[in-house]
């Protein structure tokens, strides 16, 4: 599990492409003190596992069904890339419960600057519009942000300085394509409502409602 607090802002050094897959080897400092091999890092959100260690760098593999539900596929080398640790069971929950389990992409529209803070907005489809609230938490590239207005279309975050230069919203542009991760608590309460109503339905039409 992950907090959506983003430790450094790597660089990928190399794509090597597999049979349905590729190995993405990054650069990276902070993330890997007392990382080993097994160990989950996140890359712009997606859990992924530590195959290699070295020299200030690591590498991981990277599924097919990973590469078409999220932007690690369309990396280029030496592009920023937010990097987390997965969460240890003592440490301090400061974000969100982020699983690492990107639900779709979406693409910036506009990085606005109001004063110090700024304004992403990201278009989104159904899906996402659909397990969002306004002023619900979801995770951007593997950043726990806050929802400050949400339409069928896009929502939009509001961002604060720090968290701006310290991760690769810095970078980003409009049509860049990013992470998306919807809170889990809302996918839980949907399936239990749906489950719910299903239950209703089938007493009702046995007679026992």
């Amino acid at each position: 599990m992950f907090t959506g607090i983003v430790e450094e802002v790597g660089s990928v050094e190399l794509l090597v492409q597999k049979r349905r897959g590729l190995l993405l080897y990054v650069n990276a400092k902070r993330v890997l003190e007392n990382v080993k091999i097994g160990d989950s890092i996140a890359i712009n959100g997606v859990c992924l596992t530590v195959v290699d260690i070295g020299s200030n760098k690591f590498s991981v593999d990277v599924s097919f069904e990973t590469i078409e539900k999220s932007n690690i596929g369309k990396l280029k080398r030496g592009e920023s890339v937010n990097l987390e640790r997965a969460m240890p069971a003592d440490g301090r929950f400061d974000g969100h419960i982020v699983l690492g389990h990107v639900d779709s992409t979406g693409s910036v529209l506009d990085i606005k600057k109001l004063g110090e803070f700024y304004i992403l907005k990201v278009a989104i489809n159904d899906y996402i519009f659909k397990h969002c609230v306004d002023k619900g938490s979801v995770s951007v590239d593997g950043i726990s942000l806050t929802i400050s207005r949400l339409e069928s279309a896009y929502f939009e975050v509001a961002v604060i300085p720090h968290t701006f230069e310290n991760t690769n919203l810095k970078y980003k542009k409009a049509g860049d394509v990013v992470n998306i991760e919807v809170d889990i608590i809302g996918k839980y309460v949907e399936k239990m409502l749906k489950k719910s109503t299903i239950d209703k339905q089938f007493l009702s039409e046995y007679g026992f409602l």
